[in-house]
């Protein structure tokens, strides 16, 4: 019986690890395509193909993300805005983006 649980949140401890994996290389294309809309200026659109080929999709879903169109979207409206994801993710940029919404509505 505890042999089977140990294996069961061993399984299950892989399972996030190859999930936070595949999430790193969403992230890293979305790096790749804020590079390729600064540098070429074709971001969005570049994102959009690799996120509805069969690989992105397949990475997408790996990820724990439903590669569905909302997501496409989204994901072009996040290269659009150009800020790159580890400054995206940054607890400084996150206060920033909340100060400016505050003061926004105020």
């Amino acid at each position: 019986m505890l042999d089977n649980v140990d294996g069961t949140a061993f399984n299950h401890e892989q399972g996030n690890r190859a999930r936070k994996l595949f999430a790193a290389v969403v992230l890293a294309a979305l790096d790749d395509a804020i590079a390729d809309d600064k540098k070429y200026g074709n971001g969005p659109d570049q994102i959009a193909r690799w996120a509805r080929s069969r690989d992105g999709r397949e990475v997408l879903s790996c990820a724990g993300i439903d590669p569905n169109e909302r997501v496409v979207s989204g994901l072009m409206e996040f290269v659009a805005k150009g800020v790159r994801t580890s400054v995206a993710l940054s607890r400084e940029e996150s206060e920033r983006r909340h100060a400016a919404e505050a003061a926004e509505a105020a």
